[in-house]
């Protein structure tokens, strides 16, 4: 099964060789599954022709604002009104999630209540479930067809899902602690100093869901959950 990774941001320079770009992050939590990639770098412009050129998809994470005005968001917006009236299945993560859930009739903005960085617990369906996050947008409004099943007290629509056609989640189950460690340190300058601290200080204070999550993705990419 050919996956479609549209590629919306990329990790910092300096952490590249050790941990590799957004899309290799997607590339090793999903490995093993059975699928094989094509990376399309949206935000150089570069577009696939059309939701035909692969079997599902991917929206990475990003440190644009979906809201903000580049040349490549309302092409993506399109993709993801054709991926969805094709009838997906698409998947999003962080800045993917917003995009969605604004391409679809949603609203996203920054959020009043700051930052979340670090280990996060959820509310699902299952129970509690612990992820990685680092936000300050999220999604605000969400579009009517979507469905919450994933949400807490600093995010509300923490995880959408859109019938058989979409589920995207604002954290990061591609993140690893040494990841967000290393983010933390290449982008420290963007975050209030006691939150950067409060993060790296609580990477190991839950048991994180991330296997799992990467079978509710791959499951959902394969049309089996």
């Amino acid at each position: 099964m050919k996956i479609g990774i549209l590629q919306t941001g990329r990790s910092p320079d300096e952490l590249r060789a050790e941990f590799g770009d957004y899309d290799g992050l997607f590339r090793r939590l999903l490995a093993g599954r059975g699928f094989e990639f094509e990376t399309w770098p949206v935000l150089d412009g570069i577009f696939p022709p059309g939701p035909e050129a692969a079997d599902g998809w991917l929206i990475t994470g990003s440190r644009f604002g979906v809201y903000e005005d580049h040349p490549w968001i309302a092409p993506l917006e399109d993709l993801i009104r054709a991926i969805h009236a094709a009838g997906g299945p698409l998947v999003g993560i962080c800045f993917g999630h917003q995009i969605v859930a604004q391409a679809l009739g949603g609203r996203v903005a920054k959020y009043d209540g700051g930052w979340a960085v670090g280990a996060q617990a959820y509310e699902a369906p299952g129970g509690q479930d612990c992820l990685l996050a680092w936000h300050q947008d999220q999604v605000i409004e969400k579009p009517a067809a979507a469905e919450v099943v994933g949400t807490s007290d600093f995010c509300r629509y923490a995880a959408l899902r859109y019938g058989d056609r979409a589920l995207t989640f604002q954290a990061h189950p591609e993140f690893t602690p040494a990841f967000l460690r290393a983010l933390i340190g290449a982008r420290r300058q963007v975050l209030p100093p006691a939150l950067a601290d409060a993060a790296l200080a609580g990477l190991d204070g839950c048991a994180l869901s991330t296997a799992p999550y990467a079978d509710l993705i791959a499951g959902f990419l394969k049309r089996d959950a």
